[in-house]
C-alpha cells in the first residue's frame, strides 16, 4: 500500500501549492528513487539486512507510535520536535532527502501536514507511504462547520481512536520486515492495553470537574476530539489550523463567555503563540472578571524529548491533569503516569 484515498485529498489543494511542491523537487531533489532500495533491496551500497528499517514519521506522536511498535527494530526519524506546528511546517532540503532516503514513511493525515501533503504523493509513488489515520473509521471523525468536508485532524485527542492507528503501523512494519511480525504484533498489544488504561485515567479524572466548570478555552481548534471523548465544552479562539487569523468578533464573543459563565481560566498552547489567549484575558478582566491562565497544553507538539510529556502518554497525561486541576478536579499533581515534569516540586 502506497497511497490511499486519504493521502490523495492532497488534490484537493490549491494548484500553486502543487507547483511550488514540484518546483521545490525539481530544483533540490532529482528524485532518484529506484523501488527496492530497502533493506531487503539490491540499493546502493549500506543497504542490506545487517541495517535497520529506516523510517521518517512526522510528528511527535506519529514517531512514538512507530516506536512503542517497531521497539528496537527499526530506526525512527522524527521530523517535527517539540514546539513545532505541523500546519505551518514547510519541509527542507534536507527534510526532503531523509524522506527519499527512508524505507518506509508514516505521517498524521487528514490534511494535518497540509503544506507537505504533495512531498508525501510523490514519494509515495515509489517508497511505502502510510498515513496512521487511514483505517480510522470515518464515522469516529469530526468535521466542524466550515471545514469545507474535510474532517479535524487532531484525532490523538481522543485516546482511544488515535489508539486506531497502531494497527495500520502493525500491518506496515510486518510488510517490509516480516520475520518481526510476531514481535511487531506483541507490542501493539500491550500499547493499546496501556492506551485504555490512560484513556480510563482520562474519562475519571475529567468526571471529578464540577459539571459547570467543563468549558475548555484554547488557542485554536485543537480540543474538539478531547472534548467529544471526555465530556468538556471546547472552545478555541481560531479554527482548526492555526493559518486561520482570530478576529476580534471572535475574541469578543469569547470574553462575554467567560464572563457570563464564570469561567476561570484558559490554557495557552505549546505550538501556538500565546497572544489570543492573552488577549481573552486582558478583555475580561475589562469586564471586571479575572481569569487566569490555567498552563500550558500540548496540542499539534509534544513535549521535549528525553521527558514525559515527550511521549504521547505523558502528553496527554499532562493535558488531562493540567485541564482537571486548573478547572477545579481532582488529580495528582504527578498525573497517570506519576512522572509528569515538576509534579514532585
Amino acid at each position: 500500500m502506497t497511497t490511499n484515498a486519504r493521502i490523495l485529498t492532497a488534490a484537493s489543494l490549491p494548484a500553486t501549492l502543487a507547483l511550488a511542491a514540484l518546483t521545490f523537487f525539481l530544483a533540490g531533489c532529482s528524485g532518484d528513487i529506484a523501488p527496492g532500495d530497502g533493506p531487503q533491496g539490491d540499493g546502493p551500497p549500506g543497504y542490506g539486512a545487517a541495517r535497520k528499517l529506516r523510517v521518517v514519521a512526522t510528528t511527535g506522536m506519529v514517531a512514538d507510535l512507530v516506536r512503542n511498535v517497531a521497539g528496537d527494530a527499526v530506526e525512527v526519524t522524527q521530523m517535527m520536535g517539540a514546539g513545532v506546528d505541523p500546519h505551518l511546517y514547510k519541509a527542507t532540503r534536507d527534510d526532503v532527502q531523509t524522506i527519499l532516503d527512508a524505507d518506509v514513511v508514516f505521517y498524521s493525515g487528514l490534511l494535518l501536514e497540509g503544506k507537505m501533503a504533495d512531498t508525501f504523493v510523490k514519494v509515495g509513488r515509489s517508497r511505502p507511504v502510510y498515513a496512521v489515520t487511514e483505517l480510522i473509521d470515518e464515522s469516529k471523525l469530526l468535521t466542524p462547520d466550515g471545514a469545507e468536508g474535510h474532517p479535524d485532524p487532531h484525532v490523538w485527542m481522543d485516546v482511544a481512536t488515535w489508539a486506531g492507528g497502531i494497527e495500520v503501523i502493525r500491518i506496515a512494519l510486518a510488510e517490509q520486515l516480516p520475520d518481526q511480525s510476531e514481535a511487531f504484533t506483541k507490542n501493539a498489544t500491550a500499547y493499546q492495553a496501556k492506551l485504555r488504561e490512560l484513556d480510563a485515567y482520562a474519562r475519571t479524572a475529567i468526571a471529578t470537574i464540577p459539571a459547570s466548570a467543563r468549558v475548555l478555552v484554547t488557542s485554536h481548534d485543537a480540543f474538539n476530539y478531547f472534548g467529544r471523548a471526555y465530556g468538556l465544552e471546547v472552545l478555541g479562539v481560531q479554527g482548526l489550523s492555526t493559518e486561520s487569523e482570530a478576529g476580534l468578533q471572535r475574541v469578543n464573543e469569547l470574553v462575554a463567555l467567560l464572563t457570563e459563565r464564570n469561567v476561570a481560566a484558559v490554557f495557552v498552547e505549546s505550538s501556538v503563540s500565546p497572544k489570543n489567549i492573552q488577549a481573552l484575558v486582558d478583555g475580561a478582566a475589562s469586564r471586571g472578571h479575572a481569569v487566569r491562565i490555567g498552563g500550558e497544553l500540548f496540542s499539534d507538539a509534544m513535549g521535549p524529548g528525553g521527558t514525559t510529556e515527550g511521549t504521547y502518554v505523558g502528553m496527554i497525561d499532562h493535558n488531562v491533569t493540567t485541564v482537571v486541576r486548573a478547572l477545579g478536579g481532582e488529580a495528582d499533581a504527578c498525573g497517570f503516569t506519576g512522572t509528569l515534569t515538576g509534579c514532585a516540586e
